[in-house]
């Protein structure tokens, strides 16, 4: 089924364009209402980097400087919103003189119980 919006007036300006643009898309709902929430893991990956980093007095643009990576991905990854890869893991480590797993250990206490013994 189509539709088509028209704009009513001769010369269209760009509040009338922007304004038939954003309904169009939130009709059609094409443009979600909200983000998906993060997985678990990644939120509790997160917490634990922001716990290390807040123990050894750290800020964000400090820990970014320590291990080489962007502030930005920094706050996405302490708010569980990236998945860091392995390297990620360990620069981030190193930066906070731990060892990598204790940056990760906490997220496989679960699945330790769930599996049956052999």
């Amino acid at each position: 089924m189509l539709y088509s919006i028209s704009i009513s007036c001769t010369r269209p300006d760009y509040a009338h364009l922007f304004m038939a643009f954003w309904l169009a898309h939130r009709w059609c709902r094409c443009v979600p209402d909200r983000e998906p929430s993060p997985d678990p893991r990644l939120l509790s990956l997160g917490m634990q980097i922001r716990r290390h980093r807040e123990e050894r007095g750290y800020s964000l643009e400090e820990l970014a400087e320590h291990s080489g990576l962007s502030f930005r991905g920094l706050i996405y990854i302490e708010h569980g919103q990236r998945n860091p890869s392995v390297l990620t893991l360990v620069d981030i480590a190193v930066a906070l003189d731990v060892a990598p797993g204790e940056l990760i250990n906490h997220l496989g206490e679960g699945h330790a119980a769930k599996r049956a013994p052999q």
